[in-house]
């Protein structure tokens, strides 16, 4: 019987030094949809999904927040108000699902928002070259560049329906920043190319 002793601690060294760290398969985990540490926010859901949301936690407890409040944020993002903008004709109507009480007071627990897709057209993508080419300047190829995977109907979570949850969530944190800070966020074009507006209050 033959009794072989472990290699020398260089020679395990070397080994590691030169070994391939990657693999044929690589797993690629996604980030980006979580941020903030005390508030934070987690976003979810695909453009042409059930729904699209987010779930905010580190809202303080006891601050009144209606639908109504989130909805009129939603509103000013919401598609199909012109023409530079999308088509896609969605009422973008909020449901909070959590943390809230009856009579409309925070928990302090996680809020969970959705709003449902209503008006998305998977066919329009897939009967015509889009199906084989990226749009231009569309963050799909960016997507699949990072991840290896292309949702070709309406991009996935690189549409632009996946800043609903951010939205939903920053009119709780303006509320939160008026009410403990006073603190007033205001936000508005000032510019379009050559088209600029200087009547503008502060």
């Amino acid at each position: 019987m033959r009794i072989s002793s472990p290699p020398p601690p260089h020679l395990i060294l070397l080994l590691l030094l030169h070994t391939p760290l990657t693999s044929p398969f690589t797993l690629k985990m996604g980030t980006g949809n979580t941020f903030g540490r005390v508030f934070r926010i987690s976003t979810w859901g695909e453009s042409h999904g059930g729904g699209v949301g987010v779930t905010l936690d580190g809202c303080p407890p006891r601050i009144p927040l209606t639908r109504t409040e989130v909805q009129t944020d939603l509103d000013r993002r919401r598609p199909g108000q012109s023409r530079i903008t999308t088509p896609r004709n969605e009422a973008d109507a909020v449901e909070i699902l959590s943390g809230l009480s009856p009579d409309g007071l925070t928990l302090g627990t996680p809020i969970g928002m959705l709003v449902r897709n209503k008006d998305q057209r998977s066919q329009d993508y897939l009967d015509n070259d889009m199906k084989v080419a990226y749009r231009p300047s569309h963050a799909d190829a960016t997507y699949d560049a990072k991840y290896g995977v292309r949702a070709v109907a309406g991009g996935g979570r690189s549409s632009a329906r996946e800043t609903i949850g951010r939205v939903a969530a920053g009119a709780v944190a303006r509320k939160i920043l008026k009410l403990y800070n006073g603190v007033e966020i205001l936000g508005y074009v000032s510019k379009v190319q050559d088209i600029e507006t200087t009547a503008v209050d502060h």
